[in-house]
């Protein structure tokens, strides 16, 4: 992986295709390598950009407090090396919460937005009191229990939930913890995409166990005019589970 220095931190990324650039952000505790199936897919339509969001894979951890808004203006300032001044951008599950995040803060960057396995509601307070005390739980216990729950959840398939476990057991506690907090300070988003004037895709799979598919059908039901992608059969991961119909679903970013 590459890796350049923003926002005080360094961060890792990889770089695939050409074509109208297209940022791919990773869910929680996950790293890029699970947005991958979707490069091949995509690689010939889109100059693809997938970073390590901070705290996870090869990208640095920090000790102090960070929010989704952080998360952006790591990825801003990426872009900003990369000599890219608008993109299209997609994020799965937390990483929607910082694409949410990027277009609250930089709308003219932003050519479409894509919510793989997302939402826009913010946290209500017993979820937000969940994540804080999970946050605490990793500090002190670290990773292994993270590992064992939640593949599970995630997916239903058993093959992958072994390659998500092992994938989470390489993640550090201060990166988990410091994004639970992170997603449990999240605004409502619901707004913003009121008046979002790009494209927006919405992916979700009918089996996610995580976020239900209702929380997708709300974000369609406030943008009429976003395209909506329901996927029998899949879970939460539906960029591995059905990588076909979710890249086929982010080509209306184009």
């Amino acid at each position: 992986m590459l890796a350049v220095k923003v926002n005080g931190i360094s961060l890792a990324y990889e770089r695939r295709g050409k074509g109208r650039p297209l940022v791919l952000l990773h869910g929680y505790p996950l790293d890029h390598s699970t947005m991958k199936t979707l490069v091949p897919l995509l690689e010939h339509d889109f100059d693809l950009i997938l970073p390590d969001l901070r705290g996870f894979g090869e990208s640095q951890a920090v000790r102090t407090g960070f929010t989704m808004a952080d998360c952006a203006v790591d990825v801003a300032g990426l872009l900003d090396h990369l000599n890219i001044k608008k993109t299209a951008i997609a994020g799965h599950s937390m990483g929607g919460y910082v694409a949410l995040a990027f277009v609250s803060a930089y709308p003219e960057r932003v050519l479409g937005l894509g919510l793989v396995s997302s939402q826009a509601l913010a946290d209500t307070p017993e979820r937000k009191a969940g994540r804080n005390q999970e946050a605490d739980a990793i500090l002190t216990n670290g990773v292994r229990e993270v590992a064992e729950s939640m593949p599970g959840k995630l997916t239903a398939k058993p093959d992958l939930q072994g390659w998500l476990r092992e994938l989470i057991l390489r993640q550090r506690p201060e990166g988990l913890a410091g994004a639970l907090r992170a997603m449990a300070e999240r605004p409502d988003s619901t707004p913003l995409l009121a008046g979002f004037d790009h494209p927006i895709v919405l992916v979700h799979g009918m089996a996610d166990a995580l976020i239900p598919i209702e929380r997708a059908r709300s974000v369609k039901a406030a943008v009429p005019d976003a395209y909506m992608t329901e996927i029998p059969d899949a879970g939460h991961m539906t960029m591995m589970e059905a990588p076909q119909k979710t890249a086929d679903a982010l080509r209306a970013l184009l």
